[in-house]
């Protein structure tokens, strides 16, 4: 039986932790031989009643997701020489996130990184912190440096 090539998984979005959570997830995928998966859930504003206005929210909820992932995708490629898998699900993170770790049974490990804020973890870190699911999840911490990611990873 060959041995399963890890996969990596990291939530995109606009926060600052989520460039140390990208970081880390690419140099482990590097030093391990893994591949790079990235998400980010094309979010529309709140629901308008009108069809051609609720279809652009859509297309621009889905051009800043896009937007958001080539930007990732760059930096994974640069530090590492990986191409990332890229995936743009509609709808909310949490909802997104969890539909796409049951579909995609080559995801080995997501990786998050706690909010440097003192309101508490994030939702995602909330979310895999109190539920129980069926993929390892590694947190680092959201305040690491660039060299101590390194170091880590």
């Amino acid at each position: 039986m060959a041995e399963r090539i890890r996969k990596f998984l990291v939530v995109i979005d606009k926060t600052p932790e989520c460039q140390v959570a990208l970081r880390f997830a690419t140099r482990r995928a590097q030093h391990t031989g893994g591949r790079v998966t990235l998400m980010c859930a094309a979010t529309p504003g709140e629901f308008q009643q009108w069809r051609g206005v609720e279809e652009i929210m859509k297309d621009e909820a889905h051009a800043e997701a896009e937007a958001l992932l080539h930007h990732a995708a760059k930096t994974v490629n640069d530090l590492s020489g990986i191409l990332p898998e890229l995936v743009i699900p509609y709808g909310s993170v949490t909802e997104a996130l969890s539909k796409l770790l049951k579909e995609d049974k080559d995801i080995s490990i997501l990786v998050l990184a706690s909010a440097a804020a003192k309101e508490g973890p994030g939702p995602l870190v909330a979310m895999f912190g109190s539920a129980v699911q069926a993929i390892p999840v590694t947190i680092v911490p959201g305040t690491f440096t660039d060299a101590q990611v390194d170091a880590l990873a």
